[in-house]
């Protein structure tokens, strides 16, 4: 079992991780939104501004960050072959550096990528895609 924390506030972020769901057919991913309320209390060990961030995770009790994450999900549910590249020696340096930035600058890439293909969104509206979302965390177990 693995388990993500993500920013359930960026669309981004929540459309990968309702992606990366509907291919665990063996209910092996535990997706934690950080937003959600006793965040602190229910994990401890999990530092809200540093998992705001970069994505961590918990992988046989190991914290994973970033495309670690990302690659050892997709792994998980079967699908390794997708993100496999991303580790390999030369393309590794220049893809941890992209997601870097990516992550770094998610809310504002969520609102391009909301508008320009009219996604719909809770959390993204008027060009803002930091508001609070108001949806409990559903994937939750």
């Amino acid at each position: 079992m693995m388990t993500i924390f993500y920013d359930g506030q960026c669309p981004l972020c929540s459309s990968e991780m309702r992606h990366l769901k509907q291919h665990d057919t063996h209910d092996v991913i535990n997706l934690v939104d950080l937003h959600q309320q006793d965040f602190a209390k229910h994990y401890p060990d999990i530092e809200f501004s540093k998992a705001m961030a970069i994505l961590h995770g918990r992988y046989q009790d190991k914290i994973l960050l970033g495309l670690e994450v990302t690659h050892r999900a997709w792994t998980l549910v079967g699908k390794g072959f997708w993100v496999a590249p991303l580790n390999w020696p030369i393309i590794k340096p220049i893809s941890h550096w992209v997601y870097l930035v990516v992550a770094k600058y998610r809310q504002p890439i969520s609102a391009v990528l909301a508008n320009l293909f009219n996604i719909k969104t809770d959390t993204c509206q008027n060009g803002a895609c930091n508001a609070k979302a108001t949806k409990p965390n559903h994937w939750r177990k």
